[in-house]
């Protein structure tokens, strides 16, 4: 039973939602167990409350979802999936000041040949969204984990533009990403359990 981890960073929910559309994709191929946990803004409470929109939407995401435990957690789980806004092209300083706590767990190999993958939202089409992404996969291949790209693999999808929010092509693609994503688990899974079984030459 693979274990994945959708982890996200969220300032106004856009990015929560995707999240959600993974989970409930990975959440739909048998047997895996998916938990979702968002990151904390590294704003001042200053900053956050004198934007009532900021203020509002991250008490509604504080509700809805826990933070992560710890970057050693991230040790447990056979997959990670990241998501994160784009930041000029890049991921936000909350993600990569996560990935940047996970190189420890790097250095002794505890992140060799997990499954990874990212995703992103971005505020006007595809504003950066793509590059964000590949900011994210760029340290997972570090860590060297079997990376499983974002793509339209689902013939059905369409691709569609909307100024603000995530469109339902994209959520659709969302799903379809956690469920590729979880299928690479475990068969990444099944083959580690028979390791070792093999005839040595």
């Amino acid at each position: 039973m693979p274990k994945v981890l959708v982890l996200f960073h969220s300032r106004t929910g856009n990015t929560a939602a995707v999240a959600d559309a993974v989970a409930e994709g990975a959440g739909s191929v048998k047997f895996t167990e998916v938990e979702i946990r968002r990151l904390e803004d590294m704003a001042p409470a200053s900053a956050i409350d004198a934007d009532e929109s900021w203020k509002t939407a991250r008490a509604a995401l504080a509700r809805k979802y826990r933070t992560l435990e710890s970057v050693e957690s991230l040790a447990q789980y056979d997959s990670l999936i990241i998501g994160s806004p784009a930041r000029y092209g890049s991921m936000s300083v909350e993600m990569a000041k996560l990935l940047d706590q996970a190189r420890p767990l790097s250095h002794r190999g505890a992140l060799v040949d997990k499954v990874g993958s990212a995703f992103g939202s971005a505020p006007m089409g595809d504003g950066g969204r793509e590059t964000s992404i590949m900011s994210m996969l760029i340290p997972m291949m570090h860590f060297g984990m079997i990376i499983v790209p974002p793509g339209y693999g689902d013939p059905s999808l369409v691709a569609t533009e909307r100024p603000n929010g995530a469109t339902a092509a994209e959520l659709a693609a969302a799903r379809h990403q956690g469920a590729r994503v979880a299928k690479v688990a475990e068969w990444v899974r099944h083959a580690k359990s028979h390791e070792g079984h093999g005839h040595k030459h």
